[in-house]
């Protein structure tokens, strides 16, 4: 489980660091990719990370659209970037991703939030991601 920890810690920066430069996702995938390969010091991007970042770059404007409608009082603008990126990664792997049990998607939420951001943040990102989980089954429409 450590493994998926990392990529997941892995996907949230890559993530992050996209919206901070104002670059494209993949963009920024593509350089942690190519960086890890010519820098030992570097560590390397798993499979994980990139399936993460990947389904996200996939589902992005509707994962934005859903904790746009359910962050209460918060428009994403105005939202901390740090939450904005973990509700982003948190909300995809919730979800799109079948294989995670939600309690472990939010509790990894959770702690990238104590890990990275404000002390109010993991309740905050607790709350958002616990609401789309009980909305989960009807979340899931085709976004053609």
């Amino acid at each position: 489980m450590a493994a998926r920890n990392t990529a997941r810690k892995r996907a949230f920066q890559i993530l992050f660091e996209a919206d901070q430069r104002d670059a494209s996702v993949p963009t920024v995938l593509a350089d942690w990719i190519r960086l890890s390969r010519s820098d030992t010091r570097q560590p390397p991007v798993s499979e994980y990370t990139m399936e993460l970042i990947e389904g996200y770059v996939q589902h992005a404007a509707r994962i934005d659209e859903l904790i746009a409608q359910y962050s209460v009082g918060w428009t994403l603008d105005r939202m901390p970037a740090v939450d904005r990126n973990i509700l982003r990664l948190g909300a995809y792997e919730l979800v799109w991703v079948d294989g995670t049990p939600d309690a472990v998607v939010l509790d990894e939420a959770v702690q990238l939030a104590k890990e990275f951001s404000t002390d109010e943040s993991p309740s905050f990102i607790n709350g958002l991601l616990g609401r789309l989980k009980d909305l989960k089954p009807s979340l899931r429409r085709d976004e053609a």
